[in-house]
């Protein structure tokens, strides 16, 4: 071991004695009060230590107050390098930052939230494209934006009376409208697949209610048709008993509201068995005399081979 690493890990005497000086220090950063006892130093080089004392601000458990003190070289009086607020080893710490798109919960946005999405966003993917730009995705009033300075959110600029509403006759904007196709973004692939996923769990034909059900929205009258291709796959209950109403379910998918739950037709009965066990046959005691393969003969006959 090094000479300077040595004299780096020996606490300087003035610097250690200096606690009186790194108190004050300490009390006049923090608030009146929340400044403990004494909790120890550490060297953190030539002529450089770090006093350490409690902290007794609330919501701080196992914090300590850091003050640092110095001295030149030759120099008899210490001065104060700097004075923060540090974790102990058994601190209380808030969790790891994480981001608001990871942290972000289906259910979460609420009214007046806007959510922008990603340019890159997997879930979609260009609707048309062509010379003109794209139509505004929604109008947004004086107020909305104002909250969209506030999420730093990007929205058209103008009034919602300026906002162009039609396409001109002729344009690429104007085909897509006629074919459905007037969004500048819509779901991709993978989009399709997730959504799917979701719905599949929710109201899918592996949940209780569909295993009970006594047959399948495919056949029930309450079930509204979509469009797309998620349509051959799903469409939306509209009874108001079901408790799926208002929600995108599976074909697959079933509930006890089946509209033809009440008229649906009756199982098919089982075959007679082979075996009527419920069938009591008769059986006597002894044979009847005319129940066996040879003729019963009379005592005339019998009595002329001696029989008796």
């Amino acid at each position: 071991m090094s000479a300077a690493t040595t004299r780096s890990r020996t606490p300087d005497r003035l610097c250690a004695e200096a606690v009186d000086l790194a108190r004050a220090a300490a009390e006049e950063a923090a608030a009146p009060g929340v400044v403990g006892e004494h909790a120890g130093l550490v060297s953190e080089g030539d002529r450089v230590v770090t006093h350490f004392f409690e902290c007794k601000e609330l919501g701080y458990r196992g914090w300590r107050w850091a003050v640092t003190v110095a001295r030149a070289s030759r120099a008899k009086i210490v001065t104060l390098d700097e004075v923060v607020l540090l974790p102990g080893p058994d601190a209380l710490l808030a969790p790891e930052w994480v981001p608001w798109s990871e942290r972000l919960r289906p259910g979460d946005l609420g009214p007046g939230d806007l959510l922008p999405t990603d340019q890159d966003d997997l879930r979609l993917e260009p609707g048309y494209t062509g010379e003109e730009e794209p139509p505004p995705n929604s109008v947004v009033s004086e107020e909305m934006r104002e909250l969209a300075e506030a999420e730093d959110a990007d929205v058209a600029p103008g009034a919602p009376a300026v906002q162009p509403t039609l396409p001109l006759r002729g344009s690429v904007a104007s085909v897509a409208e006629e074919l459905g196709m007037r969004r500048a973004r819509v779901l991709s692939r993978y989009g399709l697949h997730t959504a799917a996923d979701r719905w599949e769990e929710a109201f899918g034909p592996k949940t209780a209610m569909a295993q009970a059900a006594p047959a399948s929205c495919v056949s029930c009258g309450f079930l509204v048709p979509i469009g797309g291709s998620l349509g051959q796959a799903f469409g939306v209950c509209a009874n108001e008993f079901s408790p799926a109403d208002g929600r995108v379910v599976s074909l697959a998918y079933g509930c006890g509201g089946h509209s033809e739950a009440a008229v649906m037709p009756k199982p098919p009965q089982p075959a007679a068995p082979v075996i009527d066990e419920t069938r009591v046959d008769p059986f006597p005691l002894r044979p009847a005399r005319d129940s066996g393969s040879v003729p019963e003969t009379g005592d005339d006959e019998t009595a002329e081979l001696g029989h008796s």
